[in-house]
């Protein structure tokens, strides 16, 4: 929900974090059915929220509109989605990458699959998160509670305002381990008491899905067997078994942990790797 940050906040959002550059710079744009308020429609729970708001793009969005799985649509109608999302206080979720994002899900909170295990499970890391938080202004906080009937993931609560004076006065409080970011409460507030702030740790998100894919088998110390993948061959095994050993090197270790392996060298290793995937 980019239109509720503030002016000097908005210039500091990076393109891959604002939905309508994605759908703006997209090669290809398509509409489809959600699929979660799909499956509840079938077992009688579906919400009112619309069921055909769920944009794929690029190549994805080429693919399913050729087999008459999505709709092809173009930037205006793309654009006229999301606002019609936000204006029923969806949350948008798109592919964990910064460039060529496949998919964006406007998400309800009753149907949505990743925020109910993120409620019911407590999987506080099921959902990545933005680089806001929403900020309650107690001064102005009246408990009415509309940022907590809208929060999709339970993070707002009312508390007691500790006020001897009104005891049964309450206010706002905010789960900041539970809260997305997703600025749907900042929406629901009629006076002004919530703004998004940024985190004091921005998330650093992968460049592509290749990128992720590598950033996640070095976290689970899995990336001898992605490069070396046929375990069929004792080439592969052997290679794989070195290079498992050379990563298990506490130095190592700590640099593939590091933030600055992990982005910008990593980086600079995969735009290599894929100039070098096309000029042969």
């Amino acid at each position: 929900n980019e239109e509720v940050l503030l002016p000097d906040q908005r210039l500091t959002v990076l393109d891959y974090e604002r939905a309508s550059e994605v759908v703006r710079t997209a090669s290809h744009r398509a509409v489809g059915i959600c699929y979660c308020r799909h499956k509840m429609e079938h077992v009688g729970r579906a919400c009112a929220a619309p069921m055909d708001i769920c944009m794929t793009f690029n190549t994805s969005a080429d693919a399913l509109v050729r087999h008459e799985y999505a709709r092809e649509i173009d930037v205006a109608e793309g654009l006229d989605l999301l606002q019609q999302a936000r204006d029923r206080g969806l949350v948008q979720f798109g592919e964990n990458v910064q460039r060529g994002v496949n998919f964006i899900c406007n998400c309800c909170g009753c149907c949505c699959e990743a925020m109910i295990a993120a409620r019911r499970l407590g999987f506080t890391n099921a959902v990545q998160t933005t680089n806001y938080l929403p900020v309650i202004d107690e001064s102005v906080c009246n408990g009415c509670g509309k940022c907590v009937n809208a929060c999709p993931v339970e993070a707002m609560t009312l508390v007691s305002a500790n006020d001897p004076h009104h005891p049964k006065l309450r206010k706002a409080h905010l789960n900041t381990d539970l809260c997305l970011g997703c600025g749907v409460c900042v929406k629901s507030c009629t006076r002004d008491g919530l703004k998004l702030e940024e985190r004091g740790e921005r998330v650093i998100l992968p460049v592509t899905s290749v990128h992720r894919t590598v950033l996640m088998a070095i976290e689970q110390n899995m990336l001898p067997n992605l490069i070396f993948d046929n375990q069929a061959l004792a080439s592969h095994r052997t290679m794989a078994a070195i290079l498992g050993g050379i990563l298990r090197l506490p130095p190592i270790q700590q640099a593939m942990a590091s933030k600055q392996v992990r982005s910008r060298y990593l980086v600079k290793l995969l735009d290599w790797g894929e100039r070098h995937f096309l000029e042969n």
